[in-house]
């Protein structure tokens, strides 16, 4: 297959995810980097923790949802950016509830608190403590008292389910870290993010 065919579905995303609005290119592009790897999680499952995947099939859930934001964002970018946050939140509260506590999912709310602190800037930092404490709230949830695990693994298992969602988390964060570094010279401190402006 020529070169030329792979890159054009390469570069038709590069322009969905594209804004003019460093932060909210940064939430494109970690939203779409969350919504390919989904279809994935439930492989590495089966290769690292168990042959009992089904129960990461609830990550699909949120896939469209990821997929929506930079749609969303050329709407608003207030709109896009908190989009990502409450698929990311959502998507790590109903993991936590499918596969107990015990399976350390809850580890993915760390880049979403990383996300909500950076995503919003200026007069919009009320939204960054508001989805802070969602996270934490999201934590707090008695994930054994509101429902049992839809799959009961061996400790075995449950210990290298903890270490898969840690590297993937972990991940997730540096990647974070890295696009916010890079677009650092476009991100003053005080910045006052731009909302309601089409891309």
């Amino acid at each position: 297959m020529p070169v030329e065919a792979w890159r054009r579905p390469f570069a038709a995303v590069g322009r969905y995810a594209a804004h003019r609005e460093p932060r909210a290119a940064i939430a494109n592009t970690v939203a779409l980097v969350v919504a390919s790897n989904q279809p994935f999680y439930p492989l590495y499952v089966g290769w690292l923790v168990s042959p009992v995947i089904w129960p990461s099939f609830l990550t699909f859930l949120s896939t469209p949802l990821f997929v929506a934001v930079p749609f969303a964002m050329r709407r608003d970018s207030r709109l896009g950016r908190s989009l990502l946050l409450f698929a990311g939140i959502g998507n790590t509260l109903l993991c936590r509830l499918a596969f107990g506590a015990g399976s350390g999912v809850e580890v993915f709310l760390l880049p979403c608190l990383m996300l909500a602190m950076l995503l919003f800037a200026g007069r919009e930092r009320v939204l960054a403590l508001g989805f802070g404490a969602l996270c934490f709230a999201a934590y707090a949830v008695p994930v054994a008292a509101v429902m049992a695990p839809l799959h009961f693994y061996r400790i075995e298992d449950y210990a290298a389910l903890e270490r898969l969602n840690f590297l993937s988390a972990a991940s997730l964060t540096g990647l974070i870290g890295w696009l916010f570094a890079r677009a650092s010279p476009d991100l003053p401190p005080q910045e006052e993010t731009e909302t309601g402006r089409r891309a």
